[in-house]
């Protein structure tokens, strides 16, 4: 009996030792001391930071992650990979550098710096990419998904350099750079479980980190808690933001010459509540400029959602549109409010030509306030300043 008590105990033991020592052997961070001298303090790969399990509204429920769901391991190398110059051929462009945590990672000019140059539209805000019904990316959708328009950048000659044209390098000489990194070495045989670099993996971690990105800590996500829809007043909600949203959701009337004459602005036509991201059947708006350019841009349907289009001080995330050339809300709705149809424009949305004519919402100055004071309420507070989402290399 004594013999069996003995072996018993020593199996357990064993058993625990084991365990514990496998789990020390899977991610100790002392065998990736390349990771921890270049991001002590900022990445700690026996602590990570949670991307994969936040929480999210119920009533959230668009999610174009497809087959790429998002790991704490994947998006923290994304992470990297979004604020890393080294993705520049002159090493001095990251995502990060258009697409800024302090402008619900948008840009705050028109057209953002390159490496050689410019981009030639204006770079989207990024915040809540995750949640939308179109799951094509860029202003012009050319990307079919995430993953695909994450390497687009660094494959351009005017953003990142890596064209594999005009005597750039390509995405392999981009990839080969990179293994000669010691810290991707590490973290990418932390992720994948070999430090082989291909542009697959770079999509994928990229997009987790992009996809975890995400705000529904707004005053407006305090209000639709509380009621069963959005047509219900939000109780903390003042009377001219309510006022707001039902200008917001409900559609116009028009007259045969497209004057509105009763009903709303019908905005949710397009930017659906609660994701408020754009419906994947919208056509051009009616804004057709070329940024840094001549001649007429009919092909743009996209757009990002419109939460946090505003700043916690109520003020834009920079300019708006493809060519940035809306400093203002009041700007943007104005265009709306008066829609011209120009001869050239063929992809113009029929949402926004009743009867044939260039909408007309004839919007006073009362309603001008009141829907600003709604899209204010879309405004979040953590996706700012949360260390998760910021550079690992400060």
């Amino acid at each position: 009996m004594k013999k069996l008590t003995s072996f018993i105990t020593f199996s357990i033991a064993f058993t625990i030792f084991s365990c514990s020592s496998s789990d020390s052997v899977s991610t100790p961070t002392e065998t990736y001391p390349n990771v921890i001298a270049a991001f002590s303090g900022k990445i700690d790969l026996n602590n990570l930071s949670n991307y994969a399990n936040q929480s999210k509204p119920a009533y959230i429920t668009k999610d174009n992650t497809a087959g790429n769901p998002i790991t704490d391991k994947g998006a923290t190398l994304g992470r990297v990979l979004f604020y890393d110059k080294n993705l520049s051929s002159n090493n001095t462009i990251s995502c990060a550098s258009c697409h800024i945590q302090a402008n619900a990672f948008g840009d705050d000019t028109d057209a953002s710096d390159g490496v050689n140059g410019t981009t030639t539209r204006h770079a989207m805000r990024l915040v809540n990419s995750r949640f939308s019904n179109e799951t094509k990316f860029f202003w012009d959708e050319r990307a079919t998904t995430l993953e695909a328009q994450t390497s687009q950048p660094i494959q351009n000659h005017i953003e990142m350099g890596f064209s594999g044209t005009s005597g750039d390098g390509s995405i392999t000489t981009l990839i080969t750079k990179l293994q000669a990194i010691g810290y991707y070495k590490e973290l990418f045989k932390y992720v994948y479980g070999s430090e082989e670099i291909t542009e697959t993996k770079l999509q994928n971690a990229l997009a987790q980190f992009i996809r975890s990105i995400q705000s529904f800590d707004s005053k407006y996500d305090i209000g639709r808690a509380a009621v069963q829809n959005d047509n219900q007043p939000f109780s903390n909600f003042t009377a001219q933001e309510n006022q707001g949203k039902n200008l917001f959701l409900t559609p116009p009337v028009f007259d045969t010459s497209g004057v509105r004459i009763s009903g709303g602005f019908g905005c949710a036509g397009c930017h659906a509540p609660p994701e408020f991201d754009i419906d994947p059947n919208t056509k051009n708006n009616g804004v057709i400029g070329v940024l840094n350019g001549t001649g007429i841009d009919i092909t743009n349907t996209k757009a990002p959602s419109l939460r946090d289009l505003l700043n916690a001080n109520g003020t834009p995330n920079g300019p708006m549109m493809h060519t940035g050339s809306f400093a203002t809300l009041q700007n943007v709705i104005g265009h709306y409010g008066t829609i011209t149809i120009a001869p050239r424009n063929t992809n113009l949305d029929p949402r926004l030509t009743p009867s044939g004519f260039g909408q007309q919402l004839n919007i006073n100055a009362t309603e001008v306030t009141a829907l600003i004071a709604f899209i204010k309420t879309l405004t979040g507070t953590n996706v700012y300043t949360d260390p998760k989402w910021s550079s690992p290399f400060k």
